[in-house]
């Protein structure tokens, strides 16, 4: 007798015919995509009434169901039977691909907020870099003082009583006395 190990997993045999599952898939929703269309409803509408015309119009000798229909009413079971599972099977199929879609949704949403909270954290430091900077509103009004202190030194003097007129002009030999703009 052969000793079972339990360090090996047993295989696995089913009963039955193997199939490609994906493949069985896409069938499923290849059939489940035509049944929801207006195509099959028109065609189904079309067999229904055809059916129905040729088994009630024909002499009785033509006819193969006759009414009730139930050969009609077990066609349409057959389909129903059939149809039900295989939309069921779609929508398992598309469930899982939308399961998947919101999880890469969720994962790229999650890496677009990191993303954005290190560029708010980036614009804040810029902005903090920015209040230790010159503005230009800033720059201007000290150019405009400095300029209005130039002009002020370039002014004549103010009238001493001098009596050659030349009011407003400085005295020969004497240079305006020098300001230290920037210390201003």
């Amino acid at each position: 007798m052969t000793e079972s190990r339990l360090d090996q997993p047993k295989g696995t045999r089913r009963a039955g015919p193997r199939y490609d599952t994906e493949a069985f898939g896409r069938f499923a929703e290849t059939i489940a995509r035509f049944i929801g269309t207006a195509r099959f409803l028109v065609l189904q509408t079309g067999i229904v009434i055809a059916w129905i015309g040729w088994n009630s119009a024909l002499p009785g000798r033509l006819r193969f169901d006759e009414f009730p229909f139930i050969f009609l009413t077990l066609a349409l079971s057959l389909q129903a039977a059939y149809a039900a599972p295989l939309i069921l099977l779609a929508q398992n199929r598309q469930t899982d691909r939308d399961r998947v879609n919101l999880d890469e949704d969720r994962n790229r949403s999650e890496l677009t907020r990191a993303e954005i909270e290190y560029l708010a954290r980036e614009l804040a430091a810029v902005r903090i870099a920015l209040g230790e900077v010159a503005t230009r509103d800033f720059i201007r009004s000290e150019l405009e003082h400095h300029l209005e202190l130039l002009r002020k030194e370039g002014e004549p003097n103010p009238p001493d009583g001098d009596a050659g007129g030349r009011a407003g002009t400085a005295r020969p030999g004497k240079k305006p006395p020098k300001t230290n703009t920037l210390s201003d």
